[in-house]
Order: C-alpha cells, then structure tokens, then sequence
C-alpha cells in the first residue's frame, strides 16, 4: 500500500484487471466522470457511484466544489473504493483529493473506462438496457431461484 507522508498521500494505480478483481471482492466503483459520460455506458460493477469530479461549463471544466461532501454523504472513510473517469486523469486527482480528505481505501483505476472497454470488461449502456439487461436479469433471476 502506498505510504502516507505530510504533504497528503501516495495514489494507488492499478491496472482494469486489478481493478476487476477488486470489484468482485466487495470494492464500490466511483464513476468521477460527469453524469452525461456516465449515462452513455459505465463500468458494470455491483456497488457504483457517479459523484463528478469535473463539470463541463461553457467556459470549460470546472471542478465539482461538493465532490468530496458529495462522497462522504455516500461513503464513509474506511469504504474500499475503486476511483475512475474516462481515460484515468480525473481519476488521479480524484483519488488524491480523498486520500488528502482521509478516505483510506481508495485506488485509483489507471485507463479509466476506455482502458474497461478496450479489455472488453462488462459495461452497462442505456441502448443495451433492452437487451443486455434482460439477459442479465433473467440470469441473475435463475440464479436467485437455485
């Protein structure tokens, strides 16, 4: 685990794999990313969150100044969490912030959400609602009547 020193804290990357391994051991996934890139397809994890580090204004990005009131309304500082964005650069400063703020399980997912898909990780996106989801539901349905 990385070292705490005065200056804050040491950032935990990991890569999409480790971070996938993390997931199925009970970790929660924080989606930093705006609720507009979240609506468009998402890590499909158990336990997920979309809490946005970054809005997008028309004068550019600017950073959410509730995100971590946001997240600790939603998560308590000894949650195990899994940090990530679209390609891995929100993510960092995000999880930064929250090892600063006294969160002390928190990894960030090196690649963000581009780097899930390209390892062809399961994703959740509103057009496959209709048919990815049905099969999921069916499935988790026979699983729960075993």
């Amino acid at each position: 685990m990385g070292s705490i020193d005065s200056s804050g804290s040491e950032v935990v990357t990991i890569d999409v794999q480790a971070a996938k391994d993390l997931l199925k051991s009970g970790y929660g996934y924080m989606d930093v990313r705006t609720v507009e890139e979240y609506k468009k397809g998402h890590v499909d994890a158990e336990k997920i969150l979309n809490i946005p580090y970054l809005f997008n204004t028309p004068e550019g990005r600017v950073k959410n100044p509730h995100f971590l009131q946001e997240v600790s309304s939603a998560c308590n500082k000894e949650d195990l969490l899994v940090v990530g964005c679209q390609s891995g650069v929100r993510s960092l400063s995000a999880t930064a912030d929250l090892l600063t703020a006294g969160f002390k399980h928190v990894n960030n997912m090196g690649g963000g959400y581009l780097a899930w898909v390209e390892h062809h990780f399961p994703v959740t996106k509103p057009e496959d609602a209709g048919k990815k989801n049905q099969e999921i539901d069916q499935r988790k349905k026979a699983e729960d009547e075993l």
